[in-house]
């Protein structure tokens, strides 16, 4: 049977009563009362609702992987964005627990949040799962989370090597409050205390976002100019935004990020950045839907595996590119397979990406 992923992203949580509603394959309502969406060991038919805090690079790439896992596993998806709002993914949440759906995914806005909506799903029998972001609580069904402090830690490596250890930086952070933040941010800071010679002239959020990464780097070039040595960003998007507005000023310095996208995975090919940490959105996504798949059906499977993000230089950015651009069709149509081979293994960032 094919499923159908429905799209809501920002919509408030009256319209997407509405688009719920009026859409058949996304009805909330249908197949309530037990049948083939029931979530106690049946063999598929699940409706499962996803809230992501915006649809950006990263997400848009791990949507995909999502419904590629989907389409093979008879799953119908319930997708919202949140726009990075708060209130509007804990809106978005409470219409997933009054649809009844056998299970949520959440990529939270903010760690400390939602507590209502957990406790909510807990008491309606429906298991809610955090992945990619962390939710500061005890009782969520499942915890599909990367090792942000490795990564960040990874990242400013790179940079300290490039930089011989001494030099001025400026710091992008992710929207702050957010655990990939948070954890990026420690294992930069890790870092740092290794090296007295490097100076963080500057550290702000871009809030993930590459046109936000654009501004602040150019405000940073005004003030510190020729001090600025190298960026650190916690995420390729706002790298690249660094990249843009360091080409305007005509600077040209070290830029390393996070995440693995299309447009980070050539800026390491270029040259431009001298390395990322692959966090490869389509797959750590899609482990994150076979997760709550499991546990929706009950099944046995480790509930809190760990994403361990690869380090990507030029030395092995080819294969990544084939994985996320040119080789992509294929790649999503063998991904639900490995993706269930990843979660018998243990290693969910498993994709077959040699050492740098």
């Amino acid at each position: 049977m094919n499923r159908r992923t429905l799209l809501a992203g920002g919509f408030g949580a009256g319209t997407l009563a509405l688009a719920l509603s009026a859409c058949g394959a996304g009805d909330p309502t249908a197949n309530q009362g037990g049948g083939e969406s029931g979530g106690e060991g049946g063999s598929g038919g699940l409706r499962i609702g996803v809230s992501v805090y915006d649809m950006s690079s990263f997400i848009t790439a791990g949507k995909e992987g999502m419904d590629a896992y989907a389409e093979a596993e008879d799953i119908e998806l319930l997708w919202n964005s949140a726009n990075l709002d708060v209130n509007t993914q804990a809106s978005q949440v409470d219409q997933y627990v009054n649809a009844g759906v056998d299970a949520i995914i959440v990529v939270p806005v903010q760690a400390d949040s939602l507590q209502p909506q957990v406790a909510a799903a807990k008491a309606a029998g429906i298991p809610l799962l955090a992945v990619n972001a962390e939710l500061n609580s005890t009782d969520l069904a499942g915890n599909v989370q990367p090792d942000d402090v490795a990564a960040g830690a990874a990242e400013m490596q790179m940079m300290a090597d490039a930089l011989g250890g001494q030099g001025g930086i400026v710091v992008l952070q992710g929207p702050l409050g957010q655990s990939g933040e948070i954890n990026r941010t420690k294992g930069i800071q890790e870092v740092l205390a290794k090296y007295p010679g490097i100076t963080v002239l500057a550290q702000d959020t871009a809030n993930w976002k590459r046109d936000e990464a654009v501004n602040k780097v150019k405000n940073w070039i005004s003030a510190f100019g020729a001090d600025i040595k190298g960026v650190v960003a916690e995420n390729d998007d706002m790298g690249l935004g660094a990249l843009q507005a360091l080409k305007e000023a005509g600077v040209s310095v070290p830029i390393v990020g996070i995440d693995g996208i299309e447009d980070g995975l050539n800026a390491v090919k270029s040259g431009e950045f001298i390395g990322t940490m692959l966090q490869n959105g389509t797959v750590e996504l899609s482990a994150g839907l076979a997760v709550a798949a499991a546990v929706a059906r009950g099944e046995d499977v480790n509930t809190e595996p760990v994403y361990q993000m690869p380090k990507i230089t030029k030395a092995n950015v080819d294969v990544a590119i084939e994985h996320v651009v040119t080789e992509r069709e294929q790649f999503l149509a063998d991904l639900p397979a490995m993706t269930k081979e990843n979660l018998e293994t243990g290693d969910i960032a498993a994709e077959g990406i040699p050492a740098a």
